[in-house]
């Protein structure tokens, strides 16, 4: 299971160099795109922040300045293909 949203955004990391560009860092992301769930909590954040540094435009990764709107972005087939818990949640929902 995910510890928290922003391994979502690894699943995604097409949207986090959009969102982000100019000179997004996607080598310093942590863990495989295919296996979020495998990404330690703490290491989410830092990684992010630094491999967002050099970005200009929006500037370096900020849980609430940018975490909504990557969260709207992400495409949801791709975070569920990364984690199972994600796709039964999303599953879930669905059948409310």
């Amino acid at each position: 299971m995910v510890q928290a949203t922003e391994a979502w955004f690894l699943a995604d990391r097409k949207v986090l160099a959009d969102f982000y560009n100019g000179g997004f860092l996607a080598d310093s992301l942590p863990g495989n795109p295919t296996n979020i769930e495998a990404v330690p909590k703490n290491d989410l954040e830092p990684k992010l922040i630094h491999a967002t540094k050099p970005a200009k435009t929006k500037g370096e990764y900020h849980k609430t300045k940018h975490g909504f709107e990557l969260l709207g972005r992400v495409d949801p087939a791709k975070v569920g293909n990364a984690s199972p818990h994600a796709r039964q949640f999303n599953e879930f929902l669905r059948g409310l």
